[in-house]
């Protein structure tokens, strides 16, 4: 769903998204959601809610955003052997207001996710590409999943990059 179309259509879009990767999971396929971007989502969520008449929280949000946006990216799933091995990778995308990633929204869907790639104007307007502030990007699975050679050779890169 688009800028310009309702709240109620932006609010449905990503439910059916990740509906159709459902069914390529299941359909024994692997199949990828990227869900662009959560934060106008939510927005289109909280001014259904209070149009509803729904009791705001912060920054006005409806008090389940979070619950809405959890039960949305735990969709995403691989699949064991035995039900087809299928997989569904969701991309969350979310929008910062000036780069605060402390903000509501923000901080919600980093705790829900595995870590988050932090993209900067700045750095993209610099010649910087692809713009990837490394000191703001986390993986919390990072390490666990890499061969000791590949972890000393990004935990030296990371180094440089950051400076």
């Amino acid at each position: 769903a688009g800028a310009s179309d309702s709240a109620a259509l932006q609010y449905l879009a990503p439910y059916a998204g990740v509906t159709m990767g459902e069914y390529f999971r299941d359909n024994l396929k692997h199949a990828l959601i990227v869900y662009d971007d959560l934060s106008k989502h939510a927005v289109a969520y909280r001014e259904m809610s209070l149009i509803l008449r729904r009791p705001p929280g912060r920054e006005a949000y409806p008090g389940d955003v979070f619950y809405l946006h959890s039960r949305l990216l735990e969709r995403a799933s691989k699949l064991n052997d035995e039900l087809g091995a299928g997989s569904l990778t969701a991309l969350p995308i979310i929008e910062t207001q000036a780069g605060d990633v402390s903000a509501y929204i923000p901080t919600n869907v980093i705790s829900i996710t595995d870590g988050q790639i932090f993209l900067e104007t700045d750095l993209f307007n610099s010649g910087i590409r692809p713009a990837i502030n490394v000191g703001l990007s986390v993986s919390r699975v990072g390490g666990a999943a890499q061969i000791k050679a590949t972890k000393q050779v990004s935990g030296t890169l990371r180094l440089d990059l950051a400076q």
